[in-house]
Parts: structure tokens; sequence; C-alpha cells
């Protein structure tokens, strides 16, 4: 599944959102029970933000039996490498730019 760049971004712009899927990349495959237990949210809550990480393709879920865990897709996060490897080197070149003006104008 192909999720646009924008989606990922915005999923990742919520700090507990952000903190949840940190922790399964931190913890491993965890419950909605474990994870409301650290994120300081109700359980509804916390699994209205899994919800938003699954349709991103941020987490997995595994149903087992009236349990469902979930885990961290950091695969997912590719797009995000890839935009800040793009970043990284636009803002070198400028930076690249900057310092041969400024060498120029001290001549």
């Amino acid at each position: 599944m192909q999720i646009s760049d924008d989606i990922l971004f915005r999923t990742l712009a919520d700090p507990t959102r952000r903190g949840i899927f940190e922790q399964l990349c931190r913890e491993g495959e965890q419950t909605v029970g474990a994870l409301t237990t650290h994120a300081g949210i109700s359980q509804p809550a916390v699994s209205k933000h899994l919800g938003v990480l699954k349709q991103a393709g941020l987490v997995h879920d595994r149903p087992a039996g009236r349990q469902t865990h979930y885990s961290a897709r950091p695969d997912a996060l590719a797009p995000l490498t890839d935009w800040t490897r793009r970043m990284t080197g636009f803002w070198e070149t400028r930076i690249d730019h900057l310092e041969d003006l400024l060498r120029r104008m001290d001549q």
C-alpha cells in the first residue's frame, strides 16, 4: 500500500501518535492496554490514534482472541527518510553556495 507523504507527515505531526509509534518501535508488539498505560490517555483515545497510525501504514495489527496486538512498521518511514535526504542535499548545496559567495566577498 502506497501512502502519500502528506498523510505520513500529518499522522506523525501529532505528539501522542508519534509517542505511540515510538513506544512500539522501542518495545515491540503491544496490546492497546499496554500502550494505554504508557500514553497517559484513555483506551478509546489510544485506539483512535492506532487507527490513524494503521491507516497511514505505520502500524500493523494482529488479532489474538479478544485482544489485538500492534506492532510498528518502521519501513513505512521510507518516504520521510527520502524527503530528509533530499532536503539535506538541498541545504548542503545552498550552504556551499553561500560559503563561496562569502569567500568571494572577502577577497
